[in-house]
């Protein structure tokens, strides 16, 4: 009790290893890890915009599509930016979409 009550007056603090720095440590080590995690994931964006790109150019008359609003259709028409999809069996809902609404693609056989 008495080394207490000698501990208690002295107001001192418990002295660190690393002093003051051991704060601006963790924030240089906080901060380089999320550069780190925005660097990756920028690329990991980069290449899913670069592989569907590649799809969208390679479309062709004939492939099935999957469009964004989850129907299945099939390619009639291509121009510049938009597509013709074929959707049902009667073969008459013919709708005009734009290439960013195709999700996925299935290579017509030959």
């Amino acid at each position: 009790m008495i080394n207490f009550v000698l501990t208690a007056t002295t107001g001192g603090t418990a002295a660190t290893p690393m002093g003051g720095y051991a704060g601006l440590i963790w924030i240089i080590a906080l901060v380089a890890m999320m550069g780190f995690m925005m660097i990756s994931q920028s690329k990991a964006q980069k290449k899913e915009q670069a592989a569907k790109a590649q799809m969208l150019a390679d479309l062709a008359v004939g492939d099935c599509v999957l469009t964004s609003s989850g129907f299945y259709g099939i390619i009639i028409d291509i121009s510049d930016d938009t597509v013709i999809v074929e959707f049902g069996n009667n073969k008459n809902c013919r709708i005009p979409m734009e290439k960013t609404a195709i999700s996925k693609v299935e290579k017509a056989e030959n």
